[in-house]
């Protein structure tokens, strides 16, 4: 998620791209920006870039150990072949 100082910083944007007659109101303005940006962002389920990249690492991982596996199961097939086509 977003943290305050960037949360402060879009809001400010927002507010000063307003037209210049409700930028007198700008504190209020403010106020509601930030809850509902708040709000929604808080809606969409993000997760923080560390969370991501941890999640990132552990499937590099996963997939690495995957492919590991699935060179054990092809020679191990491989094998079987050999075994009944000797049989045979």
């Amino acid at each position: 998620m977003l943290d305050p100082k960037q949360l402060d910083d879009l809001v400010q944007r927002l507010a000063s791209a307003m037209p210049k007659g409700i930028q007198v109101l700008q504190e209020d303005i403010n106020r509601s920006l930030r809850a509902s940006l708040e709000s929604a962002l808080a809606r969409l389920d993000l997760v923080t870039r560390e969370e991501f990249d941890v999640q990132s690492a552990v499937l590099a991982r996963t997939r690495a150990k995957l492919a590991v596996l699935e060179t054990r199961v092809a020679e191990m097939e491989r094998g079987l072949a050999g075994q009944r086509a000797h049989t045979d």
